[in-house]
Order: structure tokens, then sequence, then C-alpha cells
């Protein structure tokens, strides 16, 4: 008991982490594991059915955080839900990447425990029916600023950020009809008069698993008010992929 009694309290006490200098790609690279991350999570057996966006989110916070503990590389970071904006701290992110056990010092800039390394916005395609909703939220929402790109573009979001991610949990139609349906929108934001959106801001594919049900996409929005551009990472899952992988173990079962 005093031996744990020492530990506890020297954990208490605080003490100084470990300082790691990851090179500039080390974002991309963390995407491109939790990219590679989303179809594990989406098949996960033990994964409990559900659609509501918050508790999407929530499950697949606490896969990626079991993920990085395994992993080789990625153990020095976490996930958390619900944390607020270094900016607007009324506002709430929706899932946000902060080291764990260790500063990381990526471009010369430090971040503790304390510190998001990115943030990142989950979205529902399609977007949820209902009187207040927009079918556009994934980029923006009329009258509000509740929109996923909208959210970077206009600083509502990450204005201290110049890396941002999404997620896409597709719910319904294939991807290629949102890639298309989304730029869509772009464009017709862009072509309103005084717009500022303009077709900088379309997404642009970079790869696509149809056996997966995973697509990425990059964007890049120009921001006002000083503030630089922001480059998001946009990660698409077909959430009812797993249907179609629980009817080929059925059958194999039958076999």
């Amino acid at each position: 008991m005093a031996m744990l009694a020492d530990r506890l309290e020297t954990a208490a006490s605080g003490r100084i982490d470990r300082e790691i200098h990851l090179p500039n790609t080390a974002k991309l690279e963390l995407v491109e594991f939790i990219a590679r991350e989303l179809p594990h999570w989406r098949d996960h057996p033990d994964r409990p059915a559900a659609d509501a966006e918050t508790t999407l989110t929530e499950h697949l916070c606490g896969y990626l955080n079991t993920a990085v503990y395994y992993s080789a590389v990625w153990s020095h970071v976490q996930f958390q839900t619900e944390t607020s904006d270094e900016a607007q701290r009324g506002r709430k992110i929706d899932l946000t990447v902060k080291p764990c056990g260790a500063v990381l010092i990526v471009e010369g800039r430090r971040h503790s425990m304390f510190d998001a390394l990115f943030p990142i916005e989950c979205k529902r395609l399609p977007t949820p029916k209902g009187r207040m909703r927009d079918e556009r939220e994934y980029v923006i929402t009329a009258g509000g600023t509740t929109g996923g790109i909208q959210r970077f573009k206009f600083g509502h979001h990450g204005a201290e950020h110049t890396f941002a991610g999404m997620i896409g949990y597709i719910q319904d139609r294939p991807i290629p009809f949102w890639v298309r349906q989304v730029n869509g929108w772009i464009m017709a934001l862009s072509g309103e008069p005084g717009s500022v959106w303009t077709d900088s801001d379309l997404l642009q594919p970079q790869n696509s698993d149809s056996g997966t049900g995973l697509c990425t996409l990059r964007s890049c929005h120009q921001r006002r008010g000083g503030l630089d551009d922001c480059e998001l990472h946009h990660m698409w899952i077909g959430m009812a992929q797993q249907t179609r992988h629980d009817e080929r173990k059925s059958e194999l079962s039958v076999l």
C-alpha cells in the first residue's frame, strides 16, 4: 500500500513530460491512421448499433483511444469528445486530438496534453430531417453557424488552427453521390452575389476504396478577419457497408 501511495503522490504532484519532435507530415500521417481505422471501427463486432451523430462519435472516440494505445507509432496521442474551442470557449468541438504522456512539437509549435493538435468535425450524410435542419449541413446552415465546413471557413471552430479534419458518416446513397452533392452545394454558394465561397472551396477526392466504403478528400478554404487559410481533410465512411459485411459473415457461417 505504501508503494501505491508513493506512486499516486508522484502522479498527483505533476511532472515534466518528455518532448517529442514530430515531422511536418505528422498531422497528415495521423489523418491517414484515423481513416484506416474507420472501417475497423464500423465493423467491430461489439460496436452498439447507433445512428445519432453524437453517439457514433462517442463510440469512435473510445475505439480510437484503444487503437492508439496499442499503436507503436501513435501511443502518445489521445482523442476527446465535446472539448471547448480554444478561441471560442462556448463552442464545442466534436472530436479533438491531443498529446498523451508527452509534449509534441510540430512545425515549431509546442502542444501539451491541454492543447489540441487539430480539431475534427463529424457530420451525418444525409442530414437528419427536422424543422430546423438544413440538408446542406455538411457545408453550411442557412441563417446559422452549425455547418461543418462553414464553421472552419468562418473561424467559428478552429480559428487557431490551419489544419483540421471532418468525418462523414455516410448512412444512405453511394459516396460518389455525396461528392457531387456537397460540391454542388458549394458551387451554388459561390454563384451567389457577393459570396465569399469560391471554387477553391470544392472537395478534391484523394483516395477511395469501394470494398471498405472509405473515401478521403481534401479542401482548402480562404478565411477573413486576419485568419490564415484552413486545410480540411475529409474522411468518409459508408456505414451501410457493415450490413453487407454482416451478410457475408452470415453466408460463410451457413456454408
